[in-house]
């Protein structure tokens, strides 16, 4: 029989083993949708070994699946950053091929919003990208329906104050072909913002609150990793310099 030592948390197997991140884990749990050893589990944080039966909806999970995909995909717009939709919506699931297996979205971006999406069934590191204390940096290029004036570019450094607090400073850079006294009427109006938070809509809700309409949003860049040529709706395997760099993100050995 195994030790207690050698017990973990159930939401750390799953993670460790590519069936879903921790939080879905406890979704499931709330749900009564996993059993260990035939029982439905009804508490959170549930010590297993190796040697108990997972189920999920009746399904045996494989507890030593060890084996990570590490996927960057450019999302295009109107595509959910979810695995499936019950009303039918295409997602950025549906853009894979089916041998790649399992793979989850890192983070979201929202319906209207393009580019750089990373995937995969890495728990542990899904977990510590997204983690708040880590301050991993997203980029985005951003399209306005008007001229970025210069006071409103001085808030968005110093942090915008929202419904749900002031946010963090911002890197800015205005696309110096659409941004200054130089601009012809009609013209688009380009900027590039780097965030190193993640609240929902968060872009789009910065430049709302000075009067801005967004006509266009792509991220560039997540972390260490950068879209650069890679077409809207295809996708690529991370290298494995790219993997060890954002290992290197998820334990804060980076910083800004």
């Amino acid at each position: 029989m195994k030790t207690n030592s050698e017990a973990s948390r159930l939401q750390k197997v799953l993670a460790g083993a590519g069936v879903a991140s921790r939080r879905q884990v406890e979704k499931m749990v709330a749900q009564g949708r996993i059993k260990i050893n035939g029982q439905v589990v009804i508490e959170q944080g549930r010590l297993i070994t190796s040697e108990d039966r997972v189920e999920i909806d009746g399904k045996k999970i494989n507890l030593a699946n060890k084996t990570y995909s590490y996927i960057m995909l450019h999302k295009p717009r109107r595509v959910l950053s979810t695995v499936k939709d019950d009303h039918g919506r295409k997602c950025v699931r549906d853009l894979l091929p089916k041998e790649i297996g399992r793979v989850y979205p890192v983070g979201r971006l929202d319906y209207e919003t393009s580019g750089l999406l990373l995937m995969t069934n890495d728990g542990e590191l899904t977990l510590k990208l997204t983690h708040p204390r880590y301050s991993v940096p997203k980029t985005y290029r951003v399209c306005l329906d008007k001229e970025l004036k210069r006071a409103d570019l001085q808030i968005l450094r110093r942090g915008v104050p929202l419904e749900d607090g002031v946010t963090r400073p911002a890197k800015v850079v205005a696309d110096p072909k659409f941004f200054g006294s130089e601009n012809e009427k009609g013209s688009e109006h380009w900027v590039e913002l780097t965030l190193s938070e993640g609240r929902n809509r968060q872009v789009r809700r910065m430049f709302e609150h000075f009067g801005y309409e967004v006509l266009a949003l792509e991220r560039t860049a997540y972390a260490s990793l950068s879209l650069q040529n890679l077409a809207s709706g295809s996708y690529r395997n991370l290298t494995a310099q790219e993997i060890a760099s954002l290992r290197q993100w998820g334990t804060g050995e980076i910083t800004q």
